[in-house]
């Protein structure tokens, strides 16, 4: 994958799956807004109950100044909040299914979203795994979520999830990211 800090990114570019980056370490996504005490406090509980080990994000490509495609799997269960990012994103699901709304949708599926758009979306059984595709190589994410008894009812779904996900070791289409 080429560096973030290249001036002039080449008019023509590969990325492999195998050399994609951490979404954390990529620095390509920040926290914006101010969230209620108790709610950072619920948020922080899932954190430390464990909730990272139910999803995997890396960064495919990212365009100085221009584009973006990442790649999630969150395991069944997943208690995804209330969320919006600062900028469009297209989604496409690669493997699994997720709800959103009333609609379920599976493989070959997708949403757009316009920037600051609130969702959030359900895993389906065997999880889901997305591309998400922006016009930004840097962005924000709210949390929306400021009802803490929805916080605390994650909380206990990820405990019950958590049972099942060591034995989620391959995602829903396969494809294996470092």
């Amino acid at each position: 994958m080429t560096e973030h800090k290249a001036k002039n990114p080449p008019p023509f570019q590969i990325f492999r799956a195998r050399e994609a980056m951490d979404f954390e370490e990529s620095g390509m996504m920040h926290g914006e807004g101010p969230i209620a005490e108790a709610v950072g406090e619920a948020s922080q509980a899932l954190v430390d109950a464990g909730i990272l080990e139910g999803s995997k994000l890396r960064v495919l490509l990212r365009r100085p100044g221009g584009f973006s495609l990442s790649y999630a799997w969150f395991k069944s269960g997943f208690p995804l909040p209330l969320h919006s990012h600062s900028s469009p994103c297209l989604y496409f699901i690669v493997g699994g299914s997720l709800r959103i709304g009333t609609h379920e949708l599976g493989p070959g599926d997708g949403f757009y979203l316009d920037a600051n758009m609130p969702y959030i979306y359900t895993p389906g059984p065997d999880g889901v795994e997305v591309l998400e595709f922006r016009d930004t190589d840097s962005f924000d994410i709210r949390l929306r979520g400021r009802n803490v008894k929805w916080w605390h009812k994650a909380l206990d779904k990820l405990k019950v999830s958590m049972q099942t996900w060591s034995r989620q070791t391959r995602p829903p289409s396969g494809i294996e990211m470092p």
